[in-house]
This record gives C-alpha cells, structure tokens and sequence, in this order.
C-alpha cells in the first residue's frame, strides 16, 4: 500500500535545476513541488531531506533483467535479476531484453519476469526481438506483438558486430518501417534498439535503411556506441544528423559526454543504460574468450558521479541522460520528469550522488541507505 509522502527540503532537479522545494506525492504520482508546504492529508509519511538532492528515479532502458547468454557456452547464462539490485542502484523504471542468446532464451519470459517485476514495485517494459534478424517474436510477427501486447514498446537487433545476422539495409528498413506503424497503431514510439559492435560498418547500414524514406533517425536507438573511439566519432556523426544514441554507463562515458557536447551535439537526444545483467565477455590481446562478467545495473549512478566530478556537463544535464531523455526517445508515458501528474519516481541523493532513499510510484523503496523493497523470493534482511 502507498501512503501520501511529502519529500521536505530538497534541492530539487526535475531534471532541470528548480531549487529548494518540497516534493508532495498523492496516489502514487507528483502532486505539488513548491517551497514551504502546507499539507494536511490523512497518513502523510514526511521525509525530513534537508541538504539532499532530488531528481527522477533512473529510466533504465537497457537492461537484461531475464537473463542473459553470450560467448562462454551455457554455463555463462545470466540469472534474472532480483528487485532490489534495481533498488540499489536507483532504478524505478526498466526496460528488458534479449541479446546474443535468441535461442534460447524466451521473450515470453522475459515478458512474465517484466510483470513480476512490476508486481513487486518496478516500473518495466520489454522489446521484442533479439540480436538475429529475423529475430523471435511472442505472436508470429514483430509489429504485432508491438500493437497487441502493452508492455513490447519496440524491437531489438544488432548491427556490425561478428555475433549479429550482419542484414542489409533493404531488411532493416522493412524492419523499422513495421515497428514504426505498428507504434503509430498502438500510441507507442516504436524504437528500434540497435545493439552496436565494432565493425567498420559501424551505422551506415541504419543511414542506408532510411535513405529517401520519411522515417526519422530516431526511430533508431543506438547503444554501445563508446565501446570503441570509430564508432563514437560516427555516432557524434549520426547525433548531428538528428539521430539519437545510448552511452552504456561506463569509465569511458564522461569523456564521450564531453565530445558529445564539444562537437555541438543535442544532449536531449543522448541517454545513459547500464546493460545490467547482462553477459560481459573478456577476450586477450589475441582476441581469444577470456572470462565473462556480468553489467551491473550501478553503473549509472557512477558514471552520472565521474561526469560531475570530471565536469563534463552540468548535473541537470546529467540527471536528463538517465531519465528525462530516456523517457521522452522512447514514449514511455509519466516517466523520468518530476512534475505534477508524474509518476512520483524520486532518487535521494546525498552531495555526492550517493544513493539515501528511493521512491517508486510513491512507495519508499530505500530509506536512509536501507532497502525496504525486495523481491517475492529475496531475503529480509541482509
């Protein structure tokens, strides 16, 4: 059950830098943020944030919470990842996917875990599809599953990357134009989650898939796009041509904010995921397999850390990359603005973006570095 919460004290980002307000969260979603409230409402819990940061719950948009497979045989399959990782890391709102292992692996469980998930707390959506193109569907067909099934918003696939169905532009742009109609049906955004390797193709195949179409750039999400220094000078490229794109949430990303931001891009159009747990496979100088991790979903957090640490944009910037921009590239509706008639998705920070309290859909998920919220099978405690 949610009780009314009424957040004291806060300097507020909503992403934007608002100041010191008070945060009031009725039914689940913003209702006033204003300085110096008066409220009297019945079983109104009051969180004294004195000196505390607020800003939007993370819009986690690229995250394996299913389970994930990749190089290294059977025995590297991912787990499903338990609610309160996702608490601890700040998230309020997941989307889930496949990746390398769409053989396996079954969207209709990941669709189960998604709504699992959303029992427990979690705000979730999915993509269809997976790394090959033609990729599985739950209904037979891509756009379908787009139109019929609430929480598919999009399709996923890979591109040049030596464990992608490497498919030509004329496949992706019957691809692209599929989920863009069947979004358009259904009043989602229809974005294509393209996983991004290291080949030299790099995003040409997308540029050559939309060539004399009407279809914007930003039908494409791009992700991975720092795994190496060619793929990000070609996503600067594709962010200047009026494309959107994903930084996974690593060392590397404030240093790619920066060139991001010192070639004159549209930050509203970049976001940060944090491809948590997912299969990280580790190869040597030689190229050759050698060892597996697994993302973490507190990357972002991190990565939001190093960026103001290392100035590489200003914070409210940095709090729009894993809410705000998220959440309006990829329609998802209430999400990632603190606003009224939002849903109240809040981080409490401390000056150093450490993580104190979290808030989902006005539930208090984490109080004062305490986590409150876990899953059906988690333990209590500990």
């Amino acid at each position: 059950m949610t009780h009314p919460l009424l957040l004291k004290h806060v300097d507020l980002y909503a992403p934007e830098h608002v100041g010191v307000r008070d945060l009031l969260i009725l039914g689940g979603r913003v209702a006033a943020a204003e300085a110096d409230l008066t409220v009297n409402v019945p079983d109104l819990e009051t969180i004294d944030a004195r000196g505390a940061i607020a800003a939007p719950g993370i819009v986690d948009h690229h995250n394996h919470f299913g389970g994930a497979g990749g190089e290294g045989g059977f025995n590297f399959r991912t787990p499903p990842a338990q609610l309160s990782t996702f608490v601890k890391a700040g998230i309020t709102t997941a989307v889930g996917l496949l990746g390398t292992d769409g053989y396996s692996r079954s969207l209709t469980e990941l669709l189960a875990k998604a709504r699992a998930l959303e029992i427990e707390g979690l705000s979730t959506w999915i993509y269809t599809g997976a790394y090959q193109l033609p990729g599985p569907t739950i209904t037979g067909r891509t756009g379908t599953d787009i139109a019929w099934i609430d929480k598919v918003i999009g399709c996923k696939m890979a591109l040049s990357d030596h464990r992608s169905s490497h498919p030509a532009p004329e496949a992706i742009r019957a691809l692209v134009s599929d989920v863009r109609v069947a979004g358009m049906l259904s009043g989602k955004r229809g974005v294509v989650c393209v996983h991004m390797g290291s080949e030299g193709t790099g995003l040409n195949p997308l540029r050559e898939a939309v060539r004399g179409t009407d279809v914007p750039l930003t039908q494409f999400m791009p992700t991975h796009v720092s795994r190496c220094q060619e793929l990000l000078a070609d996503t600067v490229r594709w962010v200047q041509e009026g494309g959107a794109a994903d930084l996974t949430a690593d060392e590397k990303t404030p240093d790619a904010v920066a060139q991001f931001a010192s070639e004159g891009c549209d930050l509203s159009r970049v976001c940060f995921s944090s491809d948590g747990n997912g299969s990280m496979p580790r190869f040597d100088s030689a190229g050759n397999f050698a060892g597996m991790g697994v993302g973490d979903p507190a990357s972002i957090l991190r990565a939001a850390a190093a960026c103001r640490e290392r100035s590489a944009a200003p914070l409210e910037r940095v709090f729009a990359f894993m809410s705000a921009n998220p959440a309006a590239l990829l329609g998802l509706p209430r999400k990632g603005r603190l606003e009224k008639g939002q849903d109240g998705d809040v981080m409490v920070l401390d000056e150093d973006l450490r993580l104190r309290t979290l808030v989902g859909r006005g539930r208090v998920m984490m109080r004062d570095g305490e986590v409150l919220a876990r899953g059906t099978f988690e333990p209590r405690e500990g």
